[in-house]
């Protein structure tokens, strides 16, 4: 497999995907509509849940919402099993709370025990945007120190942080692009894609140090391609096992955990593309620019060395 022959592909492609997330992000932007579709968990605001106890659209509880408030969109959802509805909106006044009740309990006939109304304040949602990003952080510097000294090599360490991050930004992308309403599952998914890419990366950077010896310990072009070679239907067919089981709970599952699985799909998916194609070739960069800066310092001092003794 020639990897590092066509990484400026690899590297292409990953791009490509990123700037089309970022893009999507300004244009959601620069359309009014923000540019993530953010819950109210990390803008505040109100959750109505109500049993409603039969079947129901989704649209008319919508334009109940809408008809009966100022808010524009809110996000309505089924939940349980589909006889139930979860609405997020801006801040509701107590007028429109109560117009809205009014309106769901007649059409549906349903009581005032049904519904269960909760405020997020912007204070709550402000923590869990901080302690989202803080967790991040700290997970991507733990998993920097753990492979950095597993394998002896900062290189592999850098290489697989950037990949994460590679990860991390495709996710992004999907929220932006799709409109995946992002809640506190949001920072869940990523930390398990996370932990999913970087067991990918590990075991090819593990097969790297085994072959060291066979191949040669500076011959990083043949090192990544060997490597990547030996582990690639390993990581091929765990990550479809993964991928078909989360398929399945996107499938079969309600609202609330669809919005919890998609982001995780699509992390496989990077993922996996990340710890082949992307983790391997960033290694044989900083790798060999490293060893050709050093052989550059040894080569100098031993021409200093000779004009000394000259």
């Amino acid at each position: 497999m020639q990897i590092v022959k066509r990484r400026g592909i690899y590297l292409g492609i990953s791009c490509l995907i990123i700037i089309a997330g970022i893009v999507a992000m300004i244009i959601n932007g620069a359309s009014g509509k923000g540019p993530f579709n953010f819950d109210v968990e990390f803008l505040g605001g109100t959750s109505i849940e109500i049993e409603i106890g039969q079947d129901f659209n989704n649209d008319d509880i919508t334009k109940i919402v809408e008809e009966n408030s100022s808010v524009k969109n809110p996000q309505v959802q089924k939940t349980n099993d589909g006889h139930s509805v979860a609405i997020k909106t801006t801040s509701l006044t107590s007028e429109e709370r109560t117009a809205i009740q009014k309106a769901i309990s007649e059409k549906y006939e349903i009581g005032a025990e049904r519904f269960t109304v909760q405020d997020v304040s912007a204070t709550v949602s402000h923590d869990m945007i901080r302690d989202s990003i803080v967790s991040v952080v700290v997970a991507c510097v733990c998993i920097l120190i753990y492979i950095s000294i597993r394998f002896k090599d900062f290189a592999m360490g850098v290489s697989s942080i950037l990949a994460l991050v590679h990860d991390a930004l495709v996710v992004l992308g999907a929220y932006a692009i799709f409109r995946t309403p992002m809640n506190n599952s949001f920072i869940a998914a990523v930390l398990t894609v996370i932990g999913y890419s970087i067991n990918a990366s590990i075991v090819i950077f593990d097969r790297v140090r085994e072959n060291r010896a066979r191949i040669g310990r500076n011959n990083f072009e043949e090192l990544i391609n060997a490597s990547v070679k030996m582990t690639l239907t390993r990581s091929l067919f765990t990550s479809l096992t993964t991928f078909f089981t989360v398929a399945c709970l996107w499938v079969f599952g309600v609202a609330s955990v669809k919005e919890f699985v998609f982001p995780i799909a699509v992390g496989i998916v990077a993922g996996t593309y990340s710890s082949v194609f992307v983790a391997g070739n960033i290694w044989y960069m900083l790798a060999s620019s490293m060893a050709a800066k050093k052989n550059a310092q040894k080569l100098e001092k031993l021409n200093n060395k000779k004009s000394a003794k000259a």
